[in-house]
């Protein structure tokens, strides 16, 4: 009995094939005018075909429970290949070289022993040779295996040198800067593509796998409360109140990766990284860094995560552009006008290229400075320096206020490749404590330069800041800083002087309290923030976190293999230690 296929019904069949599998629907038009059946002689025009609907209609339905032919390379012929194609694609390129490896031994064979490449499979090994058989030559043997060996070894360097020039690192190999905030890009002269590939295997690929030590996966219990969170903490829910209601799904997330120079996923206390962008200087070495200690403080009690940070300076995510759907990324500072969510920046664990050194030493340091001359023997001026060249409008208004007895101003630039030249000598925070008063004045956008000015027990006078960092949000005006004017820059600065110097006592104690608040953010109460902020963050996702698969594992010691001799310094000195008491008690809504 014949098998009759109408083209109409092979037809069906592709484009349900190409529906099923993402395929272009459009079936090719030769198709309609062949015949398919058992001896060939059908002529697709033929009324027969109307007969046959019902017929290849069952056929259609009973195809629909099969699983075609070849599936994945159907899969694969999408126009976007996935990691699974590409996969699939490169273990038939491997499995062809290699196939074309045996024909160059087979032939290498058949030249050394003079008969057919085959001639190995035949009778040849099926009976016992005569004394007339000619032998092998003794270079036979070792000119195969020095053959294998070095096609062997070519795919080998090959394949790592493939891997090593797409591997993204905490140190920008083969990053480009953010988009942005373009800066110059780190050119790496100082390394030879040898050393280059050594490090990037050894730091990226096998440090972390064989590191040893506690990784904090056990929980640690802790004997009793630990007290209540302070006010500025209530900022975490405001932060992140837009995804109170629509929680935070994998499409926020991925959302946010096109603004973010990197992802952080943390899963059963191991943090995973992946990289699209580089960050200017150490900043992502010593975030990270920071995150690996909060992971180290509370072994067991971090939830799992999937986080976008960015580390550049201005907050991107608009409040009007992205009102339909706010995508969460982590960053140092936010606004009013932006859904960026804040983040303690990478300068409480130091910043080696200016010298600063980890919060934890930085703020002793500056508060022993302050003492050096007591609050009345001060300087009776305000006092500023910094970059002005850094695309701030405000700082470049504020050189026009350096006049002692005109404004009761000192500003000062700041080079600060001139500061590295003589080592940092001129530079040190811990000597510019003698003015009463001490201006801080934003950059191109938020300055880590807040909590310093603040850790002098001079009183701080503050530029209508439009940026915020997450423990700002805890600063009283004239009670722990003096607000000034923008519009009227120098005869606001002029007027907080000249009251302070008619209220000695009060401006004295709005300097103490400034200095009081940044001595109550110790390390500790920053990994509480850390702590909090991100198990209320992993509240609302609403999916299980899993590491990207081009993502790669850090770990404290891949850092360290990154870190250049000075950042090693700053690291080790900010390890943090096993916490003894449980992170303080947010407060309830």
């Amino acid at each position: 009995m014949k098998t009759r296929v109408s083209p109409n019904f092979l037809c069906h069949a592709i484009m349900h094939h190409q529906t099923k599998y993402l395929i272009s629907p459009t079936c090719p038009m030769h198709l309609t005018s062949v015949a398919f059946h058992a001896n060939g002689q059908r002529d697709p025009s033929s009324p027969r075909e109307k007969r046959e609907t019902k017929t290849n209609q069952n056929a259609i339905r009973a195809s629909q429970n099969r699983t075609p032919p070849f599936p994945q390379l159907i899969a694969c012929t999408t126009q976007h290949l996935n990691k699974q194609c590409t996969k699939t694609t490169l273990f038939l390129l491997l499995l062809l070289l290699l196939l074309l490896l045996l024909l160059l031994l087979l032939l290498l064979l058949s030249y050394c022993t003079s008969s057919s490449p085959f001639s190995i499979f035949s009778s040849y090994n099926m009976v016992l040779p005569s004394k007339h058989t000619p032998r092998s030559p003794a270079y036979l043997l070792p000119c195969v295996l020095a053959l294998s060996l070095f096609s062997l070894t070519g795919l080998l360097l090959y394949k790592v040198d493939d891997v090593v020039s797409r591997t993204g690192t905490v140190v920008g190999h083969n990053l480009e800067p953010t988009p942005w905030h373009v800066f110059p890009h780190k050119p790496f002269d100082e390394e030879t593509r040898q050393q280059r590939a050594y490090k990037i295997l050894q730091c990226s690929y096998l440090t972390c796998r064989y590191a040893a030590g506690d990784r904090g996966e056990e929980r640690r219990k802790f004997p009793g409360g630990g007290g209540e969170c302070p006010d500025f903490f209530g900022a975490i829910r405001r932060d992140l109140g837009p995804w109170m209601e629509s929680r935070i799904t994998k499409g926020h997330v991925a959302g946010a990766q096109r603004l973010a120079a990197f992802r952080v996923v943390i899963v059963d206390g191991k943090m995973f990284v992946d990289w699209y962008y580089a960050c200017v200087q150490s900043r992502a070495m010593f975030t990270l860094w920071g995150l690996l200690q909060l992971l180290k403080r509370y072994p067991g009690k971090v939830p799992d995560v999937d986080m976008m940070f960015d580390c550049m300076d201005k907050p991107t995510v608009n409040r009007v552009e992205y009102q339909g759907m706010p995508v969460p990324l982590f960053r140092y500072c936010t606004t009013k006008e932006h859904f960026d969510i804040p983040f303690p920046d990478w300068s409480f664990w130091g910043w080696s290229e200016i010298n600063i050194r980890p919060w934890s030493e930085e703020f002793p340091d500056i508060k022993r400075g302050s003492q050096a001359v007591s609050w009345r023997n001060k300087i009776p001026r305000a006092f500023w320096k910094g970059n002005p060249d850094v695309s701030s409008p405000i700082r470049v208004e504020l050189l026009n206020c350096n006049h002692s007895r005109k404004w009761g101003a000192q500003i000062m630039r700041q080079d600060w490749d001139e500061a590295a030249k003589a080592g940092f000598k001129e530079s040190k925070l811990s000597d510019q404590c003698t003015h009463r008063y001490k201006i801080y004045a934003e950059g191109y956008a938020w300055s880590v330069s807040l909590k310093y000015i603040l850790s002098c027990d001079s009183v701080a006078l503050l530029i209508a800041p439009q940026y915020e960092d997450f423990f700002s949000r805890g600063l009283v005006p004239e009670h722990n800083f003096w607000p000034v004017d923008p519009l009227k820059l120098c005869p606001s600065i002029k007027y907080a002087v000249e009251w302070g110097n008619q209220h000695l006592e009060e401006a004295e104690a709005i300097g103490k309290r400034g200095q009081e608040f940044m001595e109550s953010l110790t390390i500790d109460r920053i990994y509480e923030y850390m702590f909090h902020l991100i198990s209320e963050y992993s509240k609302l996702q609403d999916f299980e976190p899993t590491p990207p698969p081009t993502s790669l594992e850090v770990c404290e010691e891949s850092l360290l293999c990154y870190a250049d001799d000075k950042q090693r310094a700053f690291l080790r000195r900010s390890a943090a230690s096993h916490a003894q008491t449980p992170p303080c008690n947010l407060k309830p809504l």
